[in-house]
């Protein structure tokens, strides 16, 4: 069942990167980075893990279930952070979600870390503010309501 669910992740990952190649362009007529350049990129490092995670499945010799038996509160729990990040992405917009999503979902996967966690709970959405906003003017979601910071 593992390898069929990787081989349908694989398949999506493929049509998703023949999207990007097929409409996207990868730069604009000025010379810029083009609405396809992220896509073609996320699309290939989706397409090499997931050919990854199959081959990884295939040479798996252990049996079926026995490592994945008692991770199905995390999973649970992985999805509902997901689902509560669609919400605050609405509501409080990128930057503030990113951070109250990471922090959460950071005290659930690396415990104990705590210095550890801050750090990249406010450097990676600064970096990716940076990125989208200053380097290539491509605005975050907005939000609902505006935070005063």
């Amino acid at each position: 069942m593992r390898i069929a669910f990787l081989l349908a992740v694989l398949a999506g990952s493929v049509f998703y990167t023949y999207i990007a190649f097929a409409d996207l362009s990868f730069l604009t007529k000025t010379g810029r980075l083009g609405p396809g350049f992220f896509p073609r990129v996320t699309g290939l490092a989706l397409i090499t893990f997931s050919v990854w995670a199959v081959a990884d499945a295939v040479r798996d010799t252990s049996k079926p279930g026995s490592a994945l038996a008692g991770s199905w509160p995390e999973v649970a729990m992985l999805i509902a952070l997901a689902v509560g990040y669609a919400v605050l992405l609405r509501l409080f917009g990128g930057f503030v979600a990113t951070v109250i999503y990471l922090a959460l979902t950071l005290s659930l996967l690396n415990r104990g870390k705590h210095i550890q966690n801050v750090v990249l709970c406010v450097l990676l959405p600064s970096a990716i503010y940076l990125l989208f906003d200053k380097v290539l003017n491509a605005s975050m979601p907005p939000a609902l309501f505006q935070l005063p910071i």
